[in-house]
């Protein structure tokens, strides 16, 4: 079959990374690799775009709370700052496997902050929950990988 139909049925036909299936990496499924070139590196991305994303959202987040205003105004705006800090210097360190564990500490705190005002601690639940799937995600992925290297 020729025309505009072929090579979309040929592109539906062939992988993420390009390959066919006849030759090509098999993508998701239990114990079969990812397709992805480099596993380790797209799981950080996802981890450095969900800590990016909290960063941002913790900056916005200072604006409403000084116009609240409040006893624990100066806390709170504190503790959103500092943690917008952290998340952005764990950007940097998600290479190292401790630092995806520490940066779930950055959705804790900010739960713990809606002592403060209840609108960071569902904001911390909201952030639990992304860190909670990019877990997820970085297992799924990785799992693959390290079964594709036993099986070899």
């Amino acid at each position: 079959m020729s025309g505009p139909g072929a090579a979309a049925s040929g592109a539906a036909a062939r992988g993420a990374d390009g390959a066919d299936g006849a030759g090509g990496a098999v993508v998701g499924g239990p114990g079969r690799p990812s397709g992805l070139r480099n596993p380790v590196a797209a799981v950080r991305g996802v981890g450095a775009g969900a800590l990016g994303a909290q960063a941002l959202v913790l900056l916005l987040a200072i604006a409403p709370l000084a116009k609240l205003g409040g006893a624990y105004c100066g806390v709170a705006i504190g503790l959103v700052t500092a943690l917008a800090l952290a998340a952005v210097l764990l950007i940097g360190q998600l290479r190292h496997r401790w630092a995806w564990w520490v940066a779930a500490g950055v959705p804790a705190a900010l739960f713990a902050g809606g002592w403060l005002y209840r609108s960071l601690g569902v904001l911390g639940v909201l952030f639990g929950l992304l860190w909670w799937y990019v877990l997820h995600v970085r297992q799924t992925v990785l799992s693959g990988r390290t079964r594709a290297k036993r099986e070899e």
